[in-house]
């Protein structure tokens, strides 16, 4: 596929169904006079990974309009100056002047750049910019400094996170033990071989005569985060409050673990409080969520999160009527297409390695598994948020349909299509009667759904032969 291809369906996918920017496109209406403004942009697609689009005649709220020749001549021309003359290396835009729905539109392309971090011309390396939640930012040290190591072809996961160690002081920081769990394997009696297996797996290397425990080592297998300065502020937070608010802290844990080795007590920490009540005397777990559904989230978070960027460390927070999940960075997928769409993970040893320790469902299963488990509790649909530095799952417990809000029936009826579109099933009357647990009775409820979810144009007929409401079969609106 083509740039030009892909511009299209990228336009496409950020108009329909709910307008919204992504990080490989922006619209605009006409050409900004703010020449700085435009070279951020600019520096921030070549620094995005496949590069970037900037759509012209496209309104902030998603509606176009078709250019002129003049129009589109004047900003072919001043893009092209700012690409050669405001940014530290000149870059070769390309454009594409194409119909979208009978609008004559101006696509600009702007490539990755082999040498990265692009920059701003007349200032330091530290004036580069990037894409989160389609909008453009300014980089932090850090993630100018990973942009650097990436473009050497190092990853984050590859990276030191602790160097000059005996052998001795490198068993001592990391719980292999642990690890030969989590692969069903007994721990060898010889220590070469126990290094051998670590090495492996990318936990660590020799170098100089001395050790290297990795990032990925680190970040997985640690006895203690805080030995690893490099690590700082990684560590899961979860907190518990009184009611529906954060005012009404009850208690925060703070994991000091590496999340392999941490990742069994911090599900069963979340399950126990998360509906617990005692009967006869006895504690017994009465669980409002779903375990298969927060191990999905919440290995999600640990996979997805954006190692750059400081100061946001991954939170679960617990609520009296909700579960809140937070990561650090913006989904790299599009926020209406989580289910269907293949993971697109920052940190692709991070995804494997989770996978390999069986600590994740298999690539791309994971959260059709969790979607899945909350329709068979009968749960409000799970709420997906991609905010401009970070990404946010929430969980609700079960409640009445009569108490969801019209937007929640709508969103639980879309996500229930996405599923069953998976399994190539299109969804009916009876299917999203079974969503939601009503009787035949209701089916004039399950009409109202399937309407209102199809007027947000999230869903579609797929058999327009069918008169009936009905008996008409639906499916996803990107069917």
């Amino acid at each position: 596929m083509n740039w030009r291809e892909k511009a299209l369906n990228l336009l496409n996918d950020s108009l329909i169904p709910v307008p919204s920017e992504l990080n490989d496109l922006d619209w605009k209406a006409g050409v900004s006079d703010k020449s700085d403004r435009l070279a951020q942009h600019i520096s921030a697609f070549a620094n995005h990974p496949g590069g970037g689009v900037l759509v012209f005649g496209v309104n902030n709220d998603g509606s176009h309009f078709s250019l002129n020749g003049s129009a589109i001549e004047d900003i072919i021309k001043k893009l092209g100056n700012i690409a050669h003359n405001n940014l530290a290396n000149p870059i070769q835009i390309e454009h594409a002047v194409m119909d979208y729905e009978g609008s004559t539109l101006l696509f600009v392309y702007i490539p990755e750049q082999t040498e990265k971090p692009v920059h701003l011309r007349g200032k330091d390396i530290y004036n580069s910019y990037y894409r989160s939640g389609g909008q453009t930012l300014k980089m932090s040290v850090k993630q100018v400094q990973i942009l650097i190591a990436q473009c050497m072809g190092i990853s984050f996961e590859e990276r030191a996170a602790k160097e000059n160690l005996s052998i001795k002081a490198l068993l001592d920081l990391l719980d292999y033990q642990t690890f030969y769990k989590l692969i069903d394997k007994n721990i060898p009696k010889s220590i070469d071989a126990i290094l051998d297996n670590l090495i492996e797996y990318g936990f660590c290397y020799e170098k100089n005569d001395e050790w290297v425990i990795t990032n990925l080592g680190a970040i997985l297998f640690s006895k203690d985060l805080k030995h690893f300065t490099s690590l700082n502020g990684r560590e899961i937070i979860v907190r518990i409050y009184s009611g529906p608010n954060n005012r009404q802290l009850k208690h925060e844990q703070r994991g000091k673990f590496g999340y392999a080795v941490g990742f069994e007590g911090l599900i069963n920490y979340i399950m126990r409080n998360t509906g617990e009540e005692v009967i006869n005397v006895k504690r017994k777990i009465n669980p409002q969520y779903p375990e298969i559904a927060i191990r999905e989230f919440v290995a999600n978070a640990l996979i997805h999160q954006d190692f750059a960027i400081d100061g946001s460390p991954i939170t679960i927070e617990i609520y009296s009527n909700r579960l809140v999940i937070t990561n650090p960075g913006a989904t790299l997928n599009n926020i209406n297409r989580l289910i269907d769409l293949p993971p697109r993970s920052r940190n692709e040893k991070l995804a494997q390695t989770m996978l390999l320790l069986h600590l994740c469902e298999r690539r791309g299963s994971g959260v059709d598994r969790a979607i899945e488990a909350v329709e068979a509790m009968l749960l409000p649909p799970v709420k997906f948020q991609n905010l401009e530095d970070y990404t946010r799952v929430t969980l609700y417990p079960q409640k009445p349909l009569t108490d969801m809000t019209k937007k929640e029936r709508i969103e639980a009826c879309y996500q229930h299509a996405c599923l069953m579109w998976e399994d190539n099933n299109p969804i009916n009357n009876q299917s999203v009667r079974d969503r939601f647990g009503l009787n035949k009775n209701q089916a004039p409820t399950a009409t109202r759904i399937l309407a209102d979810t199809m007027e947000a144009g999230l869903i579609k007929t797929s058999d327009d032969d069918f008169v009936s409401r009905k008996y008409s079969i639906y499916v996803p609106f990107y069917a």
